[in-house]
């Protein structure tokens, strides 16, 4: 194990959290956008797109670890990365009656992207917490090391 790998741990967990939030700000940002994307010739509306995390694994060096005994499995963690960005194809799109909005229906209703602020706003905030708690494991880590050289004089 690297003395740095608490630090490159950290640091993956840091851009994935960060990633995370400016997903979470296009949503917001899209939260009224009637003209998404363009499917099969017709505009749909914005969807909310979230993000899945996954634990780094398969890499040579926590094989290596575990093979030379510094770790079993599952002990030492490698980090986080971003496994994928989803869209939401679950949730419907909602239906907000404007008969004067330029997408309207003949029934006179618009199809609004399938985000709601209040869930975003929640999402932002652990992931805001998450990326603060990692930096102070970063700082911490920092300083350590810094007093570890510091013995050495």
């Amino acid at each position: 194990m690297s003395i740095f790998h608490s630090m490159n741990t950290t640091a993956s967990a840091l851009t994935s959290q960060r990633l995370r939030m400016d997903v979470i700000s296009s949503n917001m940002a899209n939260v009224d956008t009637t003209r998404g994307r363009l499917v099969n010739g017709e505009w749909e509306p914005y969807r909310r797109k979230s993000v899945t995390l996954k634990p780094l694994e398969g890499q040579f060096s926590s094989f290596l670890n575990v093979a030379v005994g510094h770790s079993s499995k599952g002990q030492v963690g490698d980090g986080v990365k971003v496994s994928r960005i989803n869209e939401d194809r679950e949730t419907p799109f909602k239906l907000v009656f404007d008969p004067s909005h330029p997408d309207a229906d003949e029934n006179g209703y618009v199809e609004m992207p399938n985000v709601d602020p209040l869930r975003e706003m929640v999402d932002l905030i652990s992931a805001t917490r998450s990326y603060e708690a990692n930096v102070t494991v970063f700082n911490a880590n920092k300083a350590m090391l810094t007093k570890a050289l510091e013995i050495g004089k």
